[in-house]
């Protein structure tokens, strides 16, 4: 089998940052959805995300992004890396790094912002309900924005290589 994009990517180098990881196009519509790798950690060496803030993160950031006006009705999915090092971001249409990182901003600003109830953590709402944290989601989330997010440059927003 053929190497998948995303396993190309030298890892041992990656750091913090909003990347564009795949644009793929349907060939028989033109149809086209963009994949951002979010990421925040450094891939092996950087401690990785326990399973309860990756949690908070997805509920918070899906829910987020989903009734934003501008972007709600383009977004396709948001949710973990299996490595915990960061989130996938998925719109319809192409877009760069650059186009996506104000709502990034904003999404990461919600997340430390947020108070109250986490959406769909509930029993009927959420297979794993009870996995997961608010503050530590918050940590992460302002690791995020002010280490990374804040004066991003060039190449944090494209992979080297």
């Amino acid at each position: 089998m053929e190497t998948i994009a995303s396993f190309t990517v030298d890892h041992l180098v990656l750091e913090p940052g909003i990347y564009v990881s795949r644009v793929d196009r349907d060939p028989e519509t033109g149809a086209c959805v963009t994949t951002f790798d979010i990421r925040l950690t450094a891939p092996n060496r950087e401690p990785v995300m326990n399973t309860a803030e990756v949690h908070t993160i997805e509920h918070l950031g899906a829910t987020f992004l989903r009734n934003d006006p501008a972007w709600g009705g383009r977004v396709v999915y948001f949710g973990p890396m299996g490595c915990r090092t960061g989130f996938y971001l998925v719109v319809f249409g192409e877009y760069s790094s650059r186009d996506v990182l104000p709502l990034l901003s904003d999404l990461f600003s919600f997340v430390v912002s947020f108070e109250g109830d986490i959406p769909g953590a509930a029993p009927e709402a959420c297979g794993n309900y009870l996995d997961q944290s608010l503050p530590a989601a918050k940590w992460w989330a302002s690791r995020y924005l002010n280490e990374t997010l804040r004066d991003i440059d060039e190449a944090h927003l494209s992979y080297q290589g």
